[in-house]
């Protein structure tokens, strides 16, 4: 393929997250999280996130032994998913909260850690508030 047929990067198949103990990883992700459990493996577990896999697991090796990149997890109502999560025991570093303004959307986030030490985020795009 030259540079000229590339079209370019478009799409997200998986996300690796490294875990220290899969096993409470795991029933954070699948029972606090509500996320599509698909199958353990070893030293490993797998879940469906819409189109996306996405795999916990136990560091190879050193150099890989570090807190993820930030997850952003794209929802429709942020205000309920927090207190939803909150109620299950996700401690959050802020509340839900308007990041950025795009004209007639609003980008809201707020952060969490999961089990494991790793950053994750919720997102919301809002219709932006009337002036008042």
């Amino acid at each position: 393929m030259s540079d000229t047929t590339f079209a370019g990067i478009s799409k997200l198949g998986q996300v690796a997250i490294n875990a220290r103990d899969i096993e409470r990883a795991t029933a954070f992700y699948r029972d606090v999280l509500g996320m599509k459990f698909l199958f353990p493996a070893p030293k490993m577990a797998f879940f469906q996130c819409g189109e996306v896999m996405f795999m916990l697991s136990l560091p190879e090796t050193p150099e890989y032994d570090h807190a993820s990149s930030v997850l952003y997890f794209l929802v429709e109502d942020i205000g309920a998913v927090h207190a939803v999560l909150a109620e299950r025991g996700v401690r959050f570093r802020d509340t839900p909260h308007i990041v950025h303004r795009a004209g007639p959307k609003d980008l809201w986030m707020t952060f969490f850690d999961d089990t494991e030490g790793n950053t994750l985020a919720l997102q919301e795009w809002r219709a932006a508030a009337a002036a008042s």
